[in-house]
């Protein structure tokens, strides 16, 4: 297993470094630049000085001495400053990424906690009542954009009902709180932003967990497990569900990509200070340093969520584990 694990890791190097090179040749071809995004609005700005801004940003340079300079920072973990505010980029990320990540493993925790029962109660019980009111759920979940649906509930819980914030991750006087009120004020600001991002992916999951526990129940085993008289809840549980869990352990790993990109969207709309928001700003502004550091940052963790997708094998199924060891 760590022999497999150290092979991974070796093998995200130049999957990494490919990544670099395809978003950074996009970055700086894609219309606009940050120099004519900060001189739009001022139109006595001459081409002296905008000249002298590119020279500022080395934005002069041929595209692939940019890449170079840019990939030997990066090797020494900097991303350089950013094009807005003069920060360091590093610094402006550090300060975001701790909000998206929580969202996105609340997400992914809501998602297994509602996907996984649905989906082998689905199964278990195909073409009862609750069979056919999921798949209408889902139908529709699959159906519903998530800006649509952001709005939707911004507008009934946070306008009409007022019960829920609509925006940010914290009121407004939330320093007069204690400890457990803030906690509490926190929490009712990412109700809206974890059920919008992990909506789409409960549709997802339960039917993919109803197809691959349906496909595990009709196998030998479970028969030969049933007319040995064990119970039912043993069978389906113990003996069906581990088998069915190696292409949902897939999906999981597949899925999280879209929850780092989804939170480009969620984060916009409801003005969420994370990592998102910030891509989004910085697009916007061509802040060409910052859009690079957040790529690489979101292309490290969806690396990162395929490894623990591709351990999880060998401890769900105990065969990956023998076939790695010999």
């Amino acid at each position: 297993m760590f022999g497999f694990i150290g092979k991974r890791l070796f093998q995200m190097v130049p999957i990494l470094l490919g990544i670099t090179v395809i978003t950074f040749a996009v970055v700086h071809l894609a219309p606009g630049n940050p120099v004519e995004v900060q001189t739009a609005m001022s139109l006595k700005t001459s081409a002296e000085a905008q000249a002298n801004l590119k020279k500022l940003y080395g934005l002069d340079k041929p595209l692939t001495t940019q890449y170079v300079d840019w990939l030997g920072r990066f090797a020494k973990l900097d991303f350089g400053k950013s094009f807005t505010d003069g920060r360091d980029v590093l610094e402006k990320i550090s300060e975001r990424i701790p909000v998206t990540l929580t969202i996105n493993v609340l997400s992914l925790i809501l998602i297994l906690i509602a996907a996984l029962p649905i989906g082998i109660i689905s199964a278990t019980k195909r073409y009862s009542l609750f069979d056919k009111i999921s798949t209408v759920l889902v139908f529709i979940g699959f159906s519903t954009p998530t800006f649509w649906l952001a709005l939707l509930l911004m507008i009934f819980f946070g306008v009409q009902l007022g019960v829920l914030p609509i925006s940010g991750i914290q009121s407004i006087d939330v320093s007069g709180l204690g400890p457990l009120g803030r906690l509490a004020d926190w929490g009712r600001h990412l109700i809206l932003p974890v059920f919008v991002s992990g909506f789409g992916g409960i549709a997802g999951l339960s039917r993919y967990s109803r197809s691959s526990m349906l496909e595990a129940i009709r196998q030998d085993y479970v028969r030969t497990a049933r007319a040995k008289g064990l119970p039912e809840g043993q069978v389906i549980w113990r003996h069906a569900l581990r088998n069915a869990l190696l292409p949902i352990v897939t999906i999981i790993g597949l899925s999280v990509p879209g929850l780092i990109g989804g939170s480009v969207i969620f984060e916009t709309i409801f003005s969420i200070p994370g990592m998102g928001q910030l891509y989004y700003q910085s697009i916007m502004s061509r802040d060409y340093p910052t859009i690079m550091g957040i790529l690489v940052i979101f292309a490290v963790l969806t690396q990162i969520g395929n490894l623990i997708a591709d351990i999880s094998y060998g401890l769900v199924d105990p065969r990956i584990r023998l076939g790695g060891a010999r």
